[in-house]
């Protein structure tokens, strides 16, 4: 079993940039495939980022690309993902997940989740 806890959400005004972490035990991180996805209030949970087991391959969503870089620390059992040039319209909650295989954009490939942590973006 995989605990997730995800932190450095925050509020920020558009332009700023802010760094989530995602800090993981019970399990063995370096194992798993690690994804970034966010909910925006009244909508579904989408796909931001993902990063392969060893770091060598990263993904980001068309929203994000150009502007975040995500990455991971194996020896600290942490993810992150950089934000950069923030817009209004990245608020959302953020959650991070864990997985084996599948399609890394698909939320259901995921076997864990964290709680989330807040982005809000000041317009």
């Amino acid at each position: 079993q995989v605990q997730l806890v995800e932190s450095g959400g925050g509020l920020v005004q558009a332009g700023g940039s802010l760094r989530l972490s995602c800090a993981a035990s019970g399990g063995t991180f370096s194992r798993y495939r690690m994804g970034w996805f966010r909910q925006a209030p009244g909508k579904e949970r989408e796909f931001a980022a993902a990063i392969s087991w060893g770091g060598g391959s990263t993904f980001l969503a068309d929203s994000v690309k150009g502007r975040s870089t995500i990455s991971r620390d194996n020896a600290k059992n942490t993810v992150y993902l950089q934000m950069n040039s923030l817009k209004p319209e990245d608020t959302a909650i953020y959650y991070c997940a864990a997985g084996r295989s599948g399609r890394y954009y698909d939320p259901g490939t995921y076997d864990y989740w964290g709680q989330g942590t807040q982005v809000t973006v000041s317009s």
